[in-house]
């Protein structure tokens, strides 16, 4: 799922460049990203099919492409998937409802608030009104500090070294680099090289 304002304006050409042999969705509204707290991309997280999570937002890479921007090997994310795919619920690498509870944690009020601070920077982005979009985009970041998602997409959508005093590049930077950039997923094997 591509997480795109711009909708197919923006993911369509990434989308048509891949080839996919697959259904992509376009979520121009970040509905997933709120719903689900996603902070970065690529992320994915495990649902059963009786709907239940068995395993939170996490980075997750399907190939090793990008290994030498991330450092990470993407085989043994991979053979989790597989392995949940084969075994369900009695994949060793289903978490439990305690272990869940720990790795999300109660709701944060402030994650809250910044999904509300977005959604109202995006419909004012929309509605053409993109300089009142600002401060609205500046609080949902600082609200969820956490969250490259909301950075990301709001200094896609303007100048951003004028409306914000930065750069992706220059955040990634500031935090160490792009090793640091990605948090590896919480699985047994999973480590950064």
């Amino acid at each position: 799922m591509a997480e795109d304002t711009g909708g197919v304006k923006d993911a369509g050409q990434w989308i048509t460049a891949a080839k996919a042999s697959y259904t992509v969705l376009i979520d121009d509204k970040h509905l997933v990203t709120r719903l689900y707290n996603l902070v970065n991309v690529p992320t994915s997280v495990w649902i059963n099919e009786q709907g239940r999570i068995v395993r939170p937002p996490e980075v997750a890479f399907i190939d090793d492409r990008f290994k030498n921007f991330t450092g990470m090997n993407a085989s043994v994310y991979v053979n989790a998937v597989k392995d949940w795919a084969a075994k369900g619920d009695k994949s060793a690498y289903v978490m439990s409802e305690e272990q869940l509870r720990r790795k999300v944690g109660p709701a944060d009020p402030n994650i809250m608030m910044a999904a509300a601070e977005f959604g109202l920077g995006e419909q004012l982005y929309k509605s053409g009104h993109q300089s009142e979009a600002i401060p609205h985009f500046k609080e949902a970041q600082r609200l969820n500090p956490q969250s490259w998602n909301y950075k990301r997409q709001a200094w896609a959508l303007s100048d951003a070294k004028r409306d914000y005093g930065t750069t992706f590049k220059d955040e990634v930077d500031k935090i160490g680099g792009s090793k640091v950039y990605y948090t590896p997923p919480d699985l047994p094997g999973v480590k950064k090289e």
